[in-house]
């Protein structure tokens, strides 16, 4: 559940668990109300002590989140989102449609642009962040075209050389009845394997949700990052707990169970590294997040400079056979 509040930048929104925060920052937009009615107020000193709370409240809740509370952020709806990222850092963004065998599908997006002046392929799942954005785009969840096409955009990354970035963010692949009927289960697996026998390097960052086979399609890659607050799992806390429990309520549980948090599955290397995210999360710190991303791609892309395409084959292949051994 979420509880919004107008604040100086707009309408905030806020989860359960940020409550303490919510009370803190509406006292501060109601003084700032009164404030703008008598001039005669001074508010500044009273501003200032409530703005430091609400920054140490942050803080200490952020610290300690538990998994089912770091999905929450990772679905925070203010959560910069593919698009936002493309904005930040990609140049001369050139989206490409179309899977060149149905049609074309807007849950994942893919083209062409610069980073840092250097080209580069993009692929990724946009959400959309407005009631008319999410249903163009179905939440982030794709259907068999949008995997057919992101396999089109790396076979063009792989012929010119181009390094391919990847953007993660969806509950899943589209399970509607259409998209089975035109092969998604056979769709996903080729985009694996196209992403698996790359001769270019590709990276995979998960900005919010990374969900079942619907984000190992465009994240297997020679780097797999993810911010901090999201999570990657074969199936979401709710369907598994609806599954194991016969109880979605159980949810928390399985979330914990699941082991689907950043700093898990850095453990298990499962993933490469971590971005951090400030306190207060993605959603609330773009600019932040932003420029961490920057930095963690542009370290990729050195690391990778120069390396020949069996290198690359060969970094790829071992980092995948050696999750799960030596934990």
């Amino acid at each position: 559940m979420e509880k919004q509040t107008l604040m100086g930048g707009g309408m905030q929104s806020y989860l359960d668990f940020e409550k303490p925060v919510a009370d803190l920052e509406a006292k501060i937009a109601e003084l700032k109300s009164l404030a703008q009615t008598d001039q005669a107020v001074s508010i500044d000193e009273e501003v200032n002590r409530l703005s430091a709370r609400a920054d140490e409240a942050l803080v200490e809740i952020y610290k300690k989140l538990t998994p089912w509370q770091k999905t929450q952020v990772a679905r925070h709806p203010q959560r910069p989102h593919f698009s936002d990222y493309v904005a930040s850092l990609i140049t001369e963004w050139t989206p490409l449609a179309g899977d060149r065998k149905f049609g074309e599908d807007a849950a994942l997006q893919a083209g062409f642009g610069r980073f840092n002046g250097q080209s580069v392929a993009i692929l990724g799942q946009e959400k959309g962040n407005s009631t008319e954005t999410r249903l163009k785009h179905n939440f982030g969840m794709a259907n068999p075209e949008g995997y057919r096409k992101a396999v089109r955009i790396m076979e063009m990354a792989d012929r010119f050389a181009i390094p391919v970035i990847s953007f993660v963010d969806t509950a899943g692949a589209y399970p509607g009845i259409g998209a089975e009927e035109r092969g998604q289960a056979e769709a996903i697996a080729r985009s694996t394997e196209k992403s698996l026998e790359l001769g270019v390097p590709n990276i995979a960052i998960i900005i919010g949700e990374g969900g079942s086979g619907g984000a190992i399609a465009i994240a297997t890659a020679n780097r797999v990052l993810m911010l901090e607050n999201a999570i990657y799992s074969v199936i979401s806390p709710e369907a598994g707990a609806s599954i194991l429990f016969r109880d979605a309520a159980k949810a928390q549980d399985m979330a914990t169970a699941q082991k689907i948090t950043a700093q898990d599955l850095l453990g298990f290397k499962v993933i490469d590294a971590t971005i951090p995210e400030p306190a207060g999360g993605a959603h609330r710190h773009h600019a932040a997040v932003m420029d961490s991303t920057r930095d963690a791609i542009d370290g990729f892309l050195r690391d990778f400079e120069g390396k020949s395409r069996l290198e690359v084959r060969e970094h790829r292949r071992e980092k995948f056979l050696a999750i799960g051994t030596n934990i």
